[in-house]
């Protein structure tokens, strides 16, 4: 193992637990390559951290150890599965709900990889080539922690990769495959591209919809994908959902998932449009929502324009609350690592405030518990929702 020498500032907040490694830390990175586990030394050539060299959007690795004795071989990553699992014991029992994050990179000790859990079936996903490079030790590890797994998929989302997913081993799984989330059933695809058809780590919203927030409303669910909020709210008891997204299969998909709970798609509207075009047409015939979903994606663009979470959710959250209901409520949410939570706040309270509409406030919701962060790395709390209720 090669060691690299890290600046003085990086040393020192490596080892307050910091994981990630950026391109800055290093005094020469000339030395290594891509995929490369390394030993991080300071200047006076003292033990820093054990890590891999693996770019990414916002990291160029990954610190693995603050152990010197630690060794990066097949047990120690056998043993970041196993702790992993453990800390899961409650998911695994939960009868109502099958599908949750095994592992969540550095979280759980291993940054650049996901492992998520489908009803016995586990899905990796590889951020970085240079982790991919360690792709068989690391399977071989996880199959020695987890033995009992139907079936193991993969995606990468690094840019050079040579495919998006692929089954790997055991049984493959039906396409679609139905899972439990809350006593609600929905089907994901686990070798469809990167995504499965849903984002595990909103469960507890939609639980706070279905439970709390869906009676008796009318509501909006705008980039609303395969439409799980808004069947969450059909289960609670709404009286209608309006679906809109800009993706053509979302029309199929979401109606999929009504009727796979014994609810009638005709009874909703699904439509297949621009967000902010909705918005138009919303505020051109006077349509108001009682309870409106925001979770746009961080960054999109269609022939019409593009859309980026830090420059233009205040305008979303604006035309939204156009066609928001006295009383109506308002679920903002973004997933954007760059923005923190005190920005992203202040996001829509600038909204609120150009529009001189008050709201107070109800509720607020980050990752849930199975997605493991790490305390001395903020950025891992990437989920931020806010539940407004609209007051004027």
């Amino acid at each position: 193992m090669k060691n690299l020498q890290v600046k003085k500032l990086a040393a020192s907040r490596i080892q307050k637990g910091y994981p990630a490694l950026e391109d800055y830390d290093f005094k020469d990175k000339d030395q290594v390559v891509e995929g490369d586990f390394v030993r991080l030394v300071d200047s006076s050539r003292k033990f820093v951290g054990l890590g891999y060299i693996g770019d990414e959007k916002k990291t160029a690795g990954w610190v693995l150890s603050l152990d010197d004795t630690d060794k990066l071989d097949i047990s120690f990553f056998d043993r970041q599965f196993r702790i992993a699992r453990k800390k899961r014991t409650p998911f695994y029992a939960d009868k109502l709900t099958t599908a949750f994050r095994f592992f969540n990179g550095e979280g759980d000790g291993i940054g650049g990889i996901t492992v998520d859990y489908y009803d016995g079936y586990y899905v990796f996903t590889w951020y970085s080539e240079g982790i991919y490079q360690h792709r068989d030790m690391i399977l071989d590890a996880f199959r020695m922690a987890v033995p009992d797994y139907k079936g193991i998929y993969e995606k990468l989302r690094y840019p050079s990769a040579s495919f998006k997913s692929k089954f790997v081993d055991g049984k493959q799984a039906d396409e679609p495959m139905t899972i439990l989330e809350n006593g609600i059933r929905y089907n994901v695809y686990l070798d469809e591209g990167w995504m499965t058809g849903i984002f595990l780590d909103q469960r507890n919203v939609r639980r706070k919809i279905m439970e709390d927030l869906g009676m008796g409303r009318k509501v909006l669910n705008a980039f609303s994908y395969t439409g799980a909020f808004s069947v969450a709210a059909a289960m609670g008891g709404a009286s209608k959902t309006v679906n809109v997204d800009v993706a053509n299969r979302s029309k199929g998909r979401t109606r999929e998932q009504f009727e796979l709970n014994g609810l009638n798609p005709d009874d909703h509207e699904i439509r297949v449009m621009d967000v902010f075009d909705y918005f138009d047409y919303a505020k051109k015939h006077q349509l108001r929502f009682d309870l409106i979903v925001l979770d746009p994606p961080t960054f999109a663009r269609t022939k019409k324009r593009t859309f980026s979470v830090d420059k233009d959710y205040s305008e979303l959250v604006k035309d939204a609350v156009e066609v928001l209901a006295q009383n109506g409520v308002l679920i903002t949410s973004t997933n954007a690592w760059s923005v923190s939570r005190d920005d992203f706040f202040e996001m829509v309270n600038d909204a609120l405030e150009e529009l001189q509409v008050d709201a107070y406030l109800m509720d607020e919701h980050d990752l849930p518990d199975d997605f493991a962060v790490s305390r001395a790395y903020p950025e891992g709390h990437y989920l931020k929702v806010f539940v407004l209720e609209r007051t004027n």
